[in-house]
């Protein structure tokens, strides 16, 4: 939880200082769903969210470099710097959907492929409040249930679709029981320890043939909806800073581990310095990588393209497919 968190203030100071440009929503706050959630996976098991997939992309593999030089659109980040804040990806890991939930269906897709195959995972799909509307989410959980499909759709209800609260959004705020015929946990997404059990307890329940459970993680984010957003024409300051003072996940479970004599006071402090180490050596080195050439603009756009030339950009001097990396089989 911490080196997301570092991850996510260092993109915010990347993106003021005007080194991420774009697009930017950070996770800060929300660390405990992540975190608690990766606490459970199997090695068969698959994960994809929305935009706020920095601290996810780390989770699944990726280096806090891989994930800080892919925001400043370096040649060292994840997708070369080709895909930014939204499109990161890892094995198991789909990437974040910068089309508000469009990853919903898409990860009963990746569910289902589980089951097609025989694999014995399960998918996470996640989605926020803000997209907890959407008609493609319906659709999803039934087409969900008719096949048994084992899809745990979760619903990161951090207060806030964009600048709209929960409660001027949705005529039932209770997003756990949308599934109807879906079944529902409500689970305090500030508690690391909560959404792991939670976790565990939908992946008892997807792989022992029931179908797709529907878990509501209770959370809250500190920044605006995205960099762009102050966050504070919606909401007071002092709102925002009571959530930090009285739920803040990390905060929380320092205290719970300390009062159960599992740390020392001593020991978090070195955990924190060498997490800060790493970051702030990992910004030093996202800003020090080069960009790709322009010539790897056409580059990777096909696995196994059958023409050389990229018709239809330009009438005069057409560009030439080229290949980059070697394609990488998700699952």
């Amino acid at each position: 939880m911490q080196t997301i968190r570092r991850i996510e203030t260092a993109a915010g100071n990347l993106y003021k200082e005007k080194i991420v440009r774009g697009f930017c929503h950070l996770y800060s706050g929300q660390e405990a769903c992540a975190v608690g959630m990766k606490a459970m996976f199997r090695e068969q098991d698959s994960i994809i969210t929305a935009y706020r997939a920095h601290g996810w992309t780390y989770l699944m593999g990726i280096k806090p470099f891989g994930v800080l030089a892919e925001l400043t659109g370096r040649k060292g980040g994840n997708a070369r710097g080709k895909g930014g804040s939204m499109h990161m990806y890892a094995k198991n890991f789909y990437g974040g959907n910068g089309i508000v939930g469009a990853q919903v269906p898409l990860g009963a897709g990746i569910a289902f492929a589980a089951k097609y195959s025989g694999t014995g995972g399960v998918c996470f799909a996640l989605y926020g409040d803000g997209a907890s509307n959407q008609g493609q989410v319906f659709e999803t959980y039934n087409m969900a249930k008719l096949w048994n499909i084992p899809c745990i759709f979760v619903c990161e209800n951090n207060g806030y679709g964009m600048g709209t609260s929960a409660d001027r959004s949705s005529a039932s705020t209770d997003y756990y029981s949308r599934g109807d015929y879906v079944p529902g946990i409500w689970v305090d997404g500030m508690d690391i320890l909560a959404v792991r059990e939670a976790s565990r307890f939908a992946i008892d329940y997807c792989t022992s043939g029931k179908g797709p459970i529907v878990l509501e993680t209770a959370t809250y984010r500190y920044s605006g909806h995205s960099m762009s957003d102050p966050g504070t024409s919606y909401r007071t300051r002092d709102e925002i800073q009571e959530v930090r003072q009285t739920r803040d996940p990390i905060t929380s479970f320092k205290t719970k581990i300390l009062d159960a004599n599992l740390v020392t006071a001593d020991q978090l402090k070195a955990i924190d310095s060498s997490v800060k180490a790493e970051i702030d050596d990992a910004v030093k080195k996202a800003k020090a990588d080069t960009e790709v050439p322009l010539a790897e603009l056409a580059g990777d756009i096909y696995s196994a393209p059958l023409e050389k030339s990229i018709r239809g950009v330009s009438p005069f001097q057409p560009l030439e497919h080229i290949t980059v990396g070697k394609a990488v089989n998700l699952n």
